[in-house]
């Protein structure tokens, strides 16, 4: 029904029945079957659109759902952290983008028919769902239509097209808060296929590249020099083997992204046709994203968030429907202590969030843990790239709370507040994005986890001044770096089963990872 509440005919695809399955791949070809007709007739008929074609009906397509029911309430393995539903029910997700998403739909379809397939006869119903896909998330990358239809037809294109519905793309699941109605199957992801396709459109925007370029495990960082870190151990690694830094030398790399989808490909490996259509842009997206991808997936994403929790929040809103395995904050802070030195890092074991930017979603008696996989990798690499052991690693490396604050001149505050309760809460580094970041991987079940790099102490009266940050920036920014990228290196070689831990579970989870 338009958005007037007139009734009118619809111009759909051909409709697809659902069908069930107990072969994950043959469920995901109907997954992709019905997608790719519905997003062709809503291309087509946009395109028509533009040309002046007039319609007498209202264009209309559908996402493809998978559905599971069981009756069954025996246990299923829960060695992993997903995979399977809690208990008896129906549960049911739509589904978007199987061209980015196949690995990912397929290691879910196949855990949910080995577990529950052992005592009955389960099997994964596929087929096409009463959700609308918006007109916009049927543009492909390379779409830009605005220039080319007037302000009254681009009036007109509302009357004709759904747009996003605000109210289906809701983080009422991965907040806990959704309560489906009796008789609604219940939810078999955290995210619907909206409020997935919303995501990845502002990944393009903020970022500057495809979705299909991010990597399974994220560094974020709040300074630039990292970014250009970066980027140079990156056209590093791609020249060769032996001009890699040590760390990275079996890391699988086999091409290194830029903003604009500009790739470069590891010597050796030949250029791909997509390549050519990389083109760095004329200015610098808000949140640049860098990729060193693995063909595995398995590589290192690395975003310049910028400074503050309101970018810290948008950036892993957005991310987490890309289901990364683990992010990591590497950043500066400012120490708290008498006792740390300019350089000095800090390994985050709790959070205190004075950030307020999750606080409706997450309520603030909501405890973060630290998770004891991720701690034991950045400890371990700092220790390999330092080449400390003992005393000497624990006199350039603290471990305890990190204080995250939503206002970058807390020390102009009358009456020193802030620096009280800081002390009582035992926090020894100060920053404005790390308790945002681990806050909202808790919130989506990525794993997470900072270490800090202390740049400034401004309760003792040691503050940046520019000769001394430039040279503590070319001092510790590679060596930070280095520690990210061994501690992807040791979450990977460890294996994802064990990152993803049960911890990040609540009572009624859902199925997909």
């Amino acid at each position: 029904m338009p958005p007037n509440g007139r009734s009118c005919t619809l111009l759909t695809p051909k409709f697809i029945a659902s069908a069930c399955f107990d072969d994950p791949h043959a469920a995901l070809e109907q997954v992709r079957t019905i997608y790719d007709q519905n997003i062709d007739h809503l291309q087509s008929h946009l395109q028509r659109f533009i040309a002046g074609e007039e319609f007498g009906e209202r264009v209309r397509a559908y996402y493809p759902f998978v559905r599971l029911h069981t009756d069954s309430v025996l246990p299923a393995d829960t060695r992993l952290s997903y995979g399977f539903v809690e208990g008896a029910g129906t549960f049911e997700t739509t589904l978007t983008r199987p061209d980015l998403f196949s690995n990912y739909y397929l290691e879910q379809f196949r855990l949910l028919l080995q577990n529950h397939g052992r005592h009955q006869q389960v099997q994964l119903e596929v087929g096409t769902s009463a959700q609308p896909i918006p007109v916009h998330f049927s543009f492909s990358e390379q779409d830009h239509i605005e220039g080319n239809i007037s302000t009254l037809r681009r009036l007109l294109m509302r009357d004709l097209f759904d747009l996003p519905d605000l109210a289906s793309m809701d983080d009422g699941i991965a907040n806990g808060t959704c309560d489906p109605a009796p008789g609604q199957p219940k939810p078999l992801s955290l995210f619907t296929a909206p409020r997935i396709d919303y995501s990845l459109h502002r990944l393009r925007h903020y970022c500057g590249t495809s979705p299909g370029h991010f990597q399974n495990f994220v560094l974020f960082t709040n300074y630039q020099f990292y970014i250009d870190e970066f980027i140079r151990m990156g056209h590093e690694i791609m020249r060769s083997d032996a001009e890699a830094p040590e760390e990275a030398r079996d890391g699988g790399y086999i091409a290194f992204v830029e903003p604009g989808n500009v790739v470069t490909r590891r010597a050796g490996h030949p250029r791909q046709p997509d390549d050519a259509a990389g083109k760095a842009p004329p200015r610098q997206p808000q949140m640049p994203a860098y990729h060193l991808v693995r063909a595995d997936g398995n590589g290192i994403t690395m975003i310049n968030i910028g400074v503050g929790p309101a970018n810290a929040k948008t950036i892993t809103d957005h991310v987490a429907v890309l289901r990364p395995h683990a992010w990591l904050m590497l950043g500066h802070c400012a120490g708290l202590r008498d006792t740390q030195q300019l350089g000095d890092y800090v390994l985050a074991h709790g959070y205190v969030r004075e950030d307020h930017v999750l606080d409706e979603d997450l309520p603030l008696w909501v405890p973060i843990p630290a998770l004891a996989e991720v701690q034991v990798a950045l400890e371990t690499a700092v220790a390999e790239v330092t080449k400390l052991t003992g005393y000497d690693l624990k006199r350039i490396m603290r471990t305890g709370t990190v204080a995250s604050t939503d206002n970058r001149n807390w020390e102009l505050l009358p009456h020193r507040t802030p620096e009280r309760r800081f002390s009582q809460s035992r926090a020894i580094a100060l920053d404005m994005e790390s308790a945002t970041i681990a806050a909202n991987g808790f919130r989506f079940r990525v794993p997470y986890g900072t270490l800090l790099c202390v740049s400034d102490k401004p309760l003792h009266g040691e503050i940046k001044l520019p000769g001394m940050a430039n040279e503590f920036y070319r001092s510790r920014v590679d060596q930070h770096l280095r520690i990210g990228i061994r501690t992807v290196e040791l979450l990977r070689q460890q294996g994802v089963q064990r990152l993803h831990s049960r911890k990040l579970r609540s009572f009624a989870e859902v199925a997909f990872q």
